[in-house]
């Protein structure tokens, strides 16, 4: 009799195309985790925690189970903000993140979906443990600062370090440690408001033997392996806060091009500050070079001018910040507007009027800026019909007027405004403006024909508004709904000839656009104004753009284009093809969309269909490719014991599959197996016949013989109808060692991630853990658990308790077994008489605080009544032991282990090398110590509870 987890299957008969139901099945998803996880004694989450140390590689597996096979996502969560990690979500099995980073802890989700029910999602928080150099600040009290800044006065060194888990802090003064109470003159704290963050050391009234080495140890009691990190400090009568000097005048004005040297040197400060440049708060420019305490700006430019600050600091006082500012002459900005007489309803300049010239310029330093003015290029003084005016120098930009009092005939000319800075070294900006009988406010107009306009869509199009008058001002441009941009993103464009282009426009641009005079460089009166309508048409968009349609010969379908939008959408017209033959043409009516039917399919019917639909801008097309291509098969990946050896040079495997849509197409009549061996070039080829329809859902086993150990196989596997060949799919096989080389044991060690498909009972309180003694701390609780794996080999795994805070006394953790079936000897599935097993494990409980470990046996139909096999009490030394026990049962059945939190800390219970072996068990070992609570059982299980397990 043999005993197999999973699916039944009996290994003395060569199973070949075997056919069975109800296979599909929603996604099932568990989160494992390769390297170690940290134990810490603050940790208080009931939730699953992943800690590991900054630096190191985290990699996470979400094991799947289900068919159609899942697609399995990773994203994550950090506080309260989500956010995809590394620019996207991982869409595989492993998430692996290498040296990984404090900001990339968080909480991460896995979720797997195949279409059936709802997804299934699972979550792990990553605590990510790290710990910065610490930093000691000093400080004196208020009020009490002198020049010697230490000489007899209360001091605070105040120590800080970022870490994860909270940071502890402990003082040194020399040799000896510091602590509340140990000397009258010290006094050591955590302010309120910053608990657990810093701890400051006070000096009271500094004595003489206060003048010390004082040393700063942060210290996460070696979590993940982090080593404690220390800081000194020396404190002495010349210790001081930082002094500097600017060796620089304040504000430095320049001209463009020139280099600037800032030089920046301290004046006092113990220990010896360190000197930083800043501009505006922010970053220097690339181009800047600083050495020490001089900063070097070559080749200045105006965008560069700002405040620049020296700070200096030693981690004494507050640090010592001076500024200078940097002024970069310049002026840039020119522009005119012309103003009639205001006190006349006529924007047109006339005889005998007056008449107004402004000019407006920017310029650094403003209070530089000069202005003057020419007539027909000779200067121009300011008199009582020629009144010049400037404004404040201090309101930017610079504005000079010139009045022009009762216009004369001979006012008409040429007037030049003139912008300079005082001392000269930077170009003077001058600006014409012609006043004339031509001088007249501006006019716009659009062009006859082009208004509408249509385009067709990606063409290159001008709007194009005429402006007269002179000087003719700056047309600005911009949509009628002032709220939507223009094409290039901006609320308005500039243009100088009145012409908006617009290159490759888009269906979005349709529209109406205004265009309308700018007050400067032209007259200042109310804008003109003139509209332009755009319409751009485009060709229809039609759904579906591409669709595949399988189906078998004789059978009718019909085939659907819909139109979803088109400009212009009137004098639509469609034509249905076959490759390059017409079969149907029309013109659509009130209807949106166009059918063609197909009532019953012949070879000659297979091939792309298209249909076009036709406007005034261009054509759209719906195509279907109809073909009798059978879909791909999916492999089924949750078959129990799949692989097998009864050689010792080969093994098997066990193939499993469903077919994705059988009735879709012609019956399947084989599949062609192709098969190589990974890395090489070489396929192996066969046919599997298939008798009859394939029903959806059944599933399909061919088993692979002669595999060779330990190679990995890619396997083909491709549907074929009298169509031909179908769509294909691959999975990869892999050697991994089975069960036993006859299927009449289960043996685990737990070397898998996969832990054997054992499971976490969700009913219980709290998990196992599977671990390792290379990666475990010790140091947290050094006397429990294991210091090997039941081999003797640190690098080995084994499964444990983990009964630190915030476990407590009598919670329970249940591990459960693969639920096995009974493998019947009688034709017709019945059991004559309860099998024999013998269930076997070794165990290991050191502690003083070690609680209970239990064994039961639960079977299908028994629902809450777990069958007690095996019970031990409290601590049985550092060392591993076996237990044995005989169980007999008669229907799919699990093993449970059971681990219980005793009354400290000290009390961690690990597993190790389950087994279950047909027949009873040999040399149970003897029981040990007095007082354990040891039994070795004989259970029978009723014959009222027996199962037909023949699949």
């Amino acid at each position: 009799m043999g005993l197999v987890f999973g699916l039944l299957w009996l290994f003395n008969i060569f199973l070949e195309g075997i056919h069975c139901q109800g296979v599909y099945a929603p996604p099932t998803v568990r989160i494992i985790h390769s390297g170690h996880a940290c134990n810490i004694e603050e940790e208080r989450y009931t939730e699953r925690v992943y800690t590991i140390r900054e630096g190191e590689t985290l990699e996470l597996a979400c094991l799947v189970s289900g068919h159609p096979r899942p697609q399995i996502r990773w994203t994550k969560t950090a506080g309260s903000a989500s956010d995809r990690f590394q620019d996207s979500s991982v869409f595989n099995e492993t998430l692996r993140i290498i040296r990984i980073q404090r900001h990339q802890g968080g909480r991460y989700y896995c979720k797997a979906e195949n279409g059936l029910g709802s997804p299934a999602i699972k979550s792990i928080r990553v605590d990510v443990y790290y710990l910065d150099d610490p930093i000691v600040t000093v400080h004196q009290s208020i009020g009490e600062a002198k020049e010697q800044f230490y000489y007899e006065r209360t001091v605070f060194l105040r120590c800080m370090a970022n870490s994860n888990p909270p940071v502890r802090y402990s003082w040194r003064r020399g040799k000896e440690f510091l602590s509340q109470g140990s000397d009258k003159g010290v006094e050591i704290y955590e302010p309120f408001f910053t608990q657990g963050e810093t701890k400051i050391l006070k000096l009271k009234n500094l004595r003489p033997q206060d003048y010390a080495n004082y040393s700063c140890i942060a210290s996460v009691r070696n979590v993940c392996g982090i080593p404690e990190k220390n800081v000194l400090f020396k404190l002495s009568n010349k210790t001081a806060s930082p002094t500097i000097k600017l060796l620089v005048e304040d504000p430095i004005v320049v001209n463009p091009g020139q280099s600037v040297t800032l030089v920046c040197v301290t004046s006092g400060g113990e220990p010896t500050p360190t000197l930083t440049w800043v501009r505006n708060t922010d970053e220097l420019s690339k181009k800047s070079r600083l050495n020490g305490g001089t900063l070097t700006l070559p080749s200045i430019s105006m965008e560069e001018a700002g405040v620049y600050s020296c700070v200096a600091s030693n981690n004494v006082g507050n640090p010592a910040k001076k500024s200078t500012a940097i002024v970069v002459r310049g002026l840039k900005k020119g522009r005119f507007w012309i103003t009639p007489d205001p006190y006349h309803n006529d924007d047109n300049i006339q005889i005998g009027r007056e008449v107004k010239i402004s000019c407006q310029v920017e310029a650094t330093p403003p209070e530089e800026l000069l202005f003057s003015w020419l007539k027909n290029g000779r200067p121009l003084r300011s008199s009582e019909r020629m009144v010049i005016t400037h404004t404040d120098p201090d309101v930017q930009p610079g504005t000079t007027n010139l009045d022009i009092i009762d216009l004369k005939f001979t006012d008409f000319g040429t007037y030049t405004c003139v912008a300079a800075l005082k001392n000269g070294g930077i170009p003077e900006v001058s600006i014409d403006v012609n006043i004339s009988s031509t001088t007249v406010p501006p006019e716009l107009t659009v062009p006859r024909g082009k208004s509408p306009m249509v385009v067709q869509e990606g063409d290159t199009v001008d709007l194009q508004c005429l402006v007269s008058g002179k000087p003719k001002p700056i047309i600005l441009w911009s949509r009628a709904d002032k709220e939507v941009p223009m094409p290039d993103g901006s609320l308005q464009t500039e243009s100088y000839d009145g012409v908006l282009r617009i290159v490759n426009v888009s269906r979005e641009m349709t529209g109406t656009y205004r265009c309308a005079t700018s007050q400067y460089n032209g007259f200042n009166v109310k804008p003109r104004e003139a509209l332009v309508e755009l319409t751009v048409q485009y060709p229809p968009v039609v759904e579906p753009v591409f669709t595949e349609i399988r189906q078998g010969l004789g059978r009718a379908f019909t085939l659907n284009c819909r139109v979803l939008r088109a400009h212009p959408s009137k004098v639509l017209k469609y034509e249905w093809k076959l490759g390059t033959r017409l079969l149907t043409m029309g013109q659509f009516d009130q209807r949106d969309e166009t059918d063609y039917h197909v009532r019953a399919l012949n070879r000659e019917g297979y091939g792309e269909y298209t249909c076009e639909v036709t406007n005034e801008a261009g054509a759209g097309a719906c195509r279907f490719l109809v073909t009798g291509r059978a879909y791909a098969p999916e492999f089924y990946y949750d078959t129990y014991s799949a692989l097998w050896q009864n050689r010792p040079r080969v093994y098997g495997f066990k193939l499993q599959w469903t077919q994705q849509n059988p009735l879709s197409v012609d019956r399947i009549v084989a599949y062609r197996l192709g098969m190589k061996q990974t890395g090489q070039s070489r396929w192996w080829e066969q046919e599997i016949p298939m008798e009859g329809a394939i029903a959806k859902g059944e599933l399909i086993t061919h088993n692979l013989t002669e595999l060779i150990k330990p190679e990995a196989y890619l396997v083909r596997l491709t549907p074929i109808t009298r169509f031909g060949e179908g769509d294909s799919t691959d999975r990869i096989i892999r050697y991994s060692a089975p069960v036993n080389s006859h299927l009449r044991e289960f043996q685990c060690s737990f070397e898998d991630e996969a832990v054997c498909m054992f499971t976490q009972d969700k009913t219980d309180d709290f998990d196992w853990t599977r671990h390792s003694a290379a990666t475990r701390d010790t140091k947290y609780t050094p006397n429990t658990g294991p210091s090997s794996d039941r081999a003797g080999s640190k690098q080995g795994f084994y499964m444990y308790i983990e009964t630190s805070r915030p476990r407590l006394e009598g919670e329970k953790a249940r591990l459960l077994t693969p639920t096995f079936n009974v493998a019947h000897k009688s034709p017709y599935g019945t059991v004559t008489a309860a099998p024999t097993y013998c269930f076997g494990f070794y165990y290991h409980m050191y502690g003083k605080h070690i609680g209970a470990l239990n064994a039961y046996l639960r079977q299908k139909g028994h629902s809450g009544s777990d069958s007690s096999l095996w019970n031990l009490v409290g601590n049985q030394g550092d060392r591993w032991k076996q237990a044995k026990v005989n169980i007999h049962p008669i229907a799919s059945f699990q093993l449970v282990l059971e681990g219980i939190r005793g009354p400290g800390i000290e009390g961690d219970i690990a597993i190790d090398d389950v087994t279950i072996e047909e027949g009873e068990c040999k040399d149970p070992p003897p029981n040990s110590k007095l007082g354990q609570k040891f039994t070795y059982t004989k259970l029978t299980v009723p014959l009222n509870s027996l199962e037909n397990s023949r699949k």
